[in-house]
């Protein structure tokens, strides 16, 4: 491991993220997927506060960053529990939950292109001619 000498302290490449995991998952042992999202980790025992004593909270300022930040916590939470089930594809429980995040997040998805416009290149609400994307006023034309 490499290390550096500096007025008789020892810092270690990496010695702060070390996570502490104990193959114990399961879905009832995981973060919701807000607090997952704002951690960058749904399994509690992965997680590594680093410096921070306290993950900063989210405060959106209107509905549509509400649905918005919900959506990326949810697929946050879809992405993380995939990894896990590349490993552990048998995993049941997970499977269920991933399922249910998923649906979840779709459903919010095609909620929010319904209020306030398309979000992915593919999405249904994106294949309109005219174009939809130029249909909602740009962030700097609202007032």
């Amino acid at each position: 491991m490499y290390s550096y000498q500096n007025k008789n302290v020892n810092y270690y490449n990496n010695n702060f993220n070390q996570p502490l995991y104990t193959e114990d998952a399961s879905s009832s042992k995981l973060y919701d997927p807000y607090q997952g999202f704002i951690r960058g980790n749904m399994f509690p025992n992965l997680y590594n506060a680093y410096k921070l004593s306290q993950p900063l909270d989210i405060k959106p300022m209107n509905e549509q960053e509400q649905l918005l930040m919900f959506l990326d916590a949810l697929s946050f939470a879809t992405i993380d529990i995939n990894l896990y089930l590349d490993l552990y594809q048998n995993d049941q429980d997970m499977i269920a939950l991933f399922n249910q995040y998923r649906i979840e997040a779709n459903r919010l998805r095609t909620e929010y292109e319904k209020k306030y416009g398309p979000i992915l290149v593919d999405s249904d609400a994106s294949n309109t001619y005219p174009w939809a994307w130029d249909n909602r006023p740009w962030p700097w034309e609202n007032k």
